[in-house]
């Protein structure tokens, strides 16, 4: 008979497989992004105010599924921010949506605006207050590059699936949200529409309706989505989205299909769910101190200190680097930062650690340690060359290994 630890990890295994259908799904691919055409007129001073303005948001977000941040005096450096999660997702989820939004998004600095659509959530910064912004300049449909394998068919269910969830997220009751599908001809469509919490009902009608246009366009492809300033529409082939939601649900013949996923893995998603708040709760004790400002905010001393050193990497030099952290170089993710292979200037590759730590109260010590660390040599050990805490974040660089030594130092397993 198997230990009783044994046991509960099979029995754990076993749900989890039986909810496969049913559990979370964060939804983090990239739908898409843009950046504001403009620099900062001080980037210093943009600088100053987007980190505690992140940070503003991302409490807000993780806390309420959608949040607004100001930070700064009003003018053209105050750094206005939006983040919102589709209501689909887990608190869970949607935390962990808008960490990769938090990534990512800094890739627009030093321009002054930029948002970031993700399947899951979206974020967006920018020098002045468009929270009451349905419609822009930048709205965008993307459209998948092949068709449904019955077009005709298909095109006829996407089209009524878009209508459909578009009606049903502009009710009163809905508050901006649906999910939705629709058949036609021998095929079956799935939508979702998701409007921003800053909008008020006429702006949210007047965006979804407008992507609904755009959206609906795309059919016959396989999906179709429309990235607009006020809200995100997405149609598929397939279920896309997380079934224990259906808030605003609307369909047209066979929205069953989600009540009947409800009840078969019900159970089983609860005891996932319960596994997966207590992984919250404890993430949330790790990621409470988080980075809050620039060196600047430091102290002189340090500013020069760090400056002078030969351990200092300039964090412009590192995002180049790393192409902006561009996902294709993620090397893995650890419990406290994030890895990514760069390419310096002179051809070197490195290794850039992106760290989650509150700079505000330990860039001293954290440099005293890099300073300490980056004279041990040891033939088992990964080689600290340095850091950077001039940015919006800290960042080690360790030499770069082809073998299994970074991972395991980097990560402490082997990447997958």
């Amino acid at each position: 008979m198997a230990p009783p630890t044994h046991r509960l990890l099979l029995l754990l295994a076993l749900a989890c497989a039986l909810c496969a259908a049913a559990a979370g799904d964060p939804r983090t691919a990239v739908a898409g992004q843009s950046c504001a055409p403009g620099s900062a007129v001080s980037g210093s001073v943009l600088a100053d105010n987007f980190v505690p303005a992140m940070d503003d948001l991302n409490s807000n977000v993780s806390a309420n599924g959608f949040g607004t941040s100001a930070v700064g005096a009003r003018g053209p450096n105050t750094v206005f921010g939006l983040g919102q999660c589709h209501r689909d997702l887990s608190p869970l989820d949607c935390k962990l949506c808008f960490a990769e939004v938090r990534s990512l998004l800094p890739k627009c600095y030093p321009r002054v605006g930029g948002r970031l659509f993700l399947d899951g959530c979206f974020g967006r910064y920018g020098n002045y207050s468009f929270l009451g912004e349905a419609l822009g300049p930048a709205d965008a449909r993307v459209c998948a590059p092949g068709n449904a394998s019955n077009p005709r068919g298909f095109a006829d269910a996407a089209r009524a699936a878009v209508a459909n969830v578009t009606e049903a997220a502009v009710r009163g009751d809905a508050d901006g949200y649906a999910v939705a599908s629709a058949s036609a001809g021998g095929a079956t469509a799935f939508a979702l529409a998701q409007c921003w919490g800053s909008l008020n009902a006429t702006a949210c009608g007047q965006c979804l309706r407008a992507a609904a246009r755009a959206a609906a366009g795309c059919a016959p492809a396989t999906e179709g989505r429309a990235l607009y300033t006020g809200c995100y529409l997405r149609y598929s082939t397939r279920l896309f989205w997380n079934v224990n939601a259906t808030a605003g649900s609307g369909s047209s013949g066979k929205n069953g299909v989600v009540w009947i996923l409800v009840g078969s893995f019900l159970g089983a998603f609860i005891v996932v769910l319960i596994i997966a708040f207590l992984a919250w709760k404890k993430g949330i004790l790790r990621r409470k101190k988080q980075s809050k400002s620039f060196i600047d905010m430091y102290g002189d001393g340090v500013s020069v200190r760090i400056a002078q050193s030969s351990l200092n990497f300039k964090y412009e030099e590192l995002r180049k680097a790393t192409n902006y952290f561009d996902p294709a170089n993620k090397l893995g993710q650890g419990s406290n930062g994030a890895v990514y292979k760069a390419v310096m200037p002179d051809g070197k590759e490195v290794a850039v650690k992106r760290l989650f730590l509150n700079t505000r109260e330990w860039v001293e010590q954290f440099f005293n340690e890099v300073e300490l660390i980056s004279q041990v040599r040891h033939k088992n050990l990964v080689k600290l060359l340095g850091c950077s805490v001039n940015g919006p974040e800290s960042l080690l660089v360790y030499e770069y290994y082809f073998n299994k030594s970074l991972e395991l130092f980097l990560f402490g397993k082997p990447l997958a």
